[in-house]
């Protein structure tokens, strides 16, 4: 939660230093967004790389429970196909682009600034940022209402980090491996699927 809110928190100051013209602007924003990808792309495989143990322990995991990544992206797909239909001004690729990031803000938002402009990358940075929070704060609810795969299937890509404690408590330690294996999976898919319905 206190990350969340310190990344929005970012993100405001952002676009205050740019409205006050605080700083002088970046000419080349296109190289730097580019610099930033590259370098959250190398972490992200960094981060898997260096936990030797991880793909030991998804031997171990049930296989059913293997299809939950899946299930989150082919959901969150159609439920973005539908929403195109409640924003007639935006195309069936932007909903994609957009919930393609599946709650992995940072990359995700890079990806569509650079493809689509900033307009398209601010909105999802602001969904994926929501998708977080969601997961943050509704997971008790979700797992009493619809059972203990469910806020894992809602925090998408963030369920391997920053959503991980509060999903161990609310859904139980027996589940922090298949958590950990779901936001494995599904932030894999997210520079694919973002860069081909972005049309890079």
């Amino acid at each position: 939660m206190r990350g969340s809110l310190i990344i929005v928190a970012f993100f405001v100051a952002g676009i205050i230093v740019g409205l006050t013209h605080v700083l002088p602007p970046l000419r080349s924003m296109g190289n730097v967004s580019y610099i930033t990808l590259c370098a959250l792309i190398f972490m992200v495989g960094f981060t898997i790389g260096n936990d030797t143990e991880i793909f030991k322990k998804f031997k171990r995991l049930n296989r059913l429970y293997m299809l939950l990544p899946l299930m989150t992206i082919v959901g969150t797909l159609a439920g973005c196909a539908i929403t195109t239909l409640l924003l007639p001004h935006r195309s069936l690729s932007d909903c994609l682009a957009v919930g393609s990031g599946m709650g992995y803000y940072s990359l995700s938002s890079v990806l569509i600034t650079q493809y689509r402009g900033a307009d398209l990358g601010t909105v999802a940075l602001l969904a994926n940022i929501v998708r977080e929070l969601f997961t943050l704060l509704g997971a008790p609810l979700m797992v009493q209402w619809f059972g203990k795969l469910a806020p894992i299937s809602v925090g998408g890509a963030t369920t391997m980090d920053t959503t991980l404690p509060i999903l161990t408590r609310a859904c139980g330690n027996d589940m922090v491996i298949v958590s950990i294996f779901h936001g494995f999976i599904v932030d894999f898919s997210v520079p694919f699927l973002v860069t081909f319905f972005s049309g890079g």
